[in-house]
C-alpha cells in the first residue's frame, strides 16, 4: 500500500505525428470556411430581425395577412430572429478561432495556439451538445403539452 502512495505520476507527453498535424491543418480550412459561412449566416438573420418591423409598418396587408403575429408580433419576430443570429454567431466564433489557432499551432509548431485550439473545440462540442439537450427537451415537452392538450379536448 505505501508503494502506490509513494509513487509520483509520470507525466503524460502525446507526440504529434506529421500525418496529425496533416489532419488538424485540413480541420482549420474547413473550421475557417464553416466560420465564414456561419458568420454571413448571422449577419443575414440579424439584418432580417430588424427588418421586419420596417416591412410590416411599410405593407399592411402583409401585417394582415400574418394576423396577430402581424399586427403586433413583430416585436416577438424580431426578437426571435436576433437570438437566432446570436446563437449563429457563437459557434462560427469558435470555429473561427479554432481555424487561427490550429494553423497557428500546426505551422509554427506552437504548443499553446494548439492548446488553445483543442480547448475551443471542447467548447463548440459543449455549446452543440447542450443545444442538442434542449431541442429533445423542447420536444419532450411539445409532444406533453400536445398529449395534454388532446386529452383536455
Amino acid at each position: 500500500m505505501e508503494e502506490f502512495e509513494q509513487e509520483k505520476p509520470e507525466e503524460v507527453t502525446l507526440v504529434v505525428t506529421e500525418e496529425m498535424r496533416s489532419y488538424i491543418y485540413d480541420i482549420t480550412k474547413w473550421a475557417k470556411f464553416l466560420s465564414i459561412v456561419g458568420f454571413v449566416f448571422a449577419a443575414l438573420l440579424i439584418l432580417i430581425s430588424f427588418s421586419v418591423p420596417a416591412m410590416l409598418s411599410g405593407n399592411p396587408a402583409l401585417a394582415k395577412q400574418l394576423g396577430p403575429l402581424g399586427q403586433g408580433g413583430s416585436v416577438i419576430v424580431t426578437i426571435l430572429y436576433l437570438a437566432l443570429g446570436l446563437f449563429y454567431f457563437y459557434p462560427s466564433l469558435l470555429l473561427s478561432r479554432i481555424s487561427g489557432k490550429g494553423k497557428q499551432g500546426v505551422l509554427f509548431g506552437d504548443q499553446e495556439s494548439l492548446d488553445t485550439a483543442v480547448s475551443n473545440l471542447k467548447s463548440l462540442f459543449k455549446f452543440w451538445g447542450i443545444a442538442t439537450i434542449l431541442v429533445i427537451a423542447g420536444y419532450f415537452l411539445l409532444v406533453f403539452l400536445v398529449g395534454a392538450g388532446m386529452a383536455a379536448a
